[in-house]
């Protein structure tokens, strides 16, 4: 018995699927916030926006006078981990110094 030979149109040929990407979401951004005290001197506060924020002393010292009109200012806006670290670093140089400089961060979105 022989089979019968199926012709070139009845071969199923399936058509390429159109490949679905995944919609990806830019990740959040963090402002990271120097909150006004008392007691800390406003010259340690350029010092810190200068070595851990990279800024320069204009933008320092306009920093800390937008601070201590306001009672805060943000310092710089960044990655989650990267905030995390300038809160940090910011925080142990104030501890070091013994002043109580409050450096805090949260997300770029959230209301003030």
């Amino acid at each position: 018995m022989s089979t019968p030979k199926k012709s070139g149109s009845d071969v199923g040929v399936a058509e390429p699927k159109a490949k679905v990407k995944p919609k990806l979401e830019r990740p959040r951004i963090y402002k990271v916030l120097l909150h006004n005290d008392d007691y800390t001197p406003m010259e340690f506060v350029v010092l810190v926006l200068r070595e851990v924020f990279n800024k320069s002393d204009a933008d320092a010292t306009a920093i800390m006078l937008h601070a201590h009109t306001r009672g805060y200012a943000v310092a710089g806006v960044y990655s989650f981990e990267i905030a995390e670290t300038k809160v940090q670093q910011t925080m142990a140089l104030a501890d070091q110094h013994s002043f109580p400089l409050l450096c805090t961060m949260e997300p770029e979105d959230a209301p003030q």
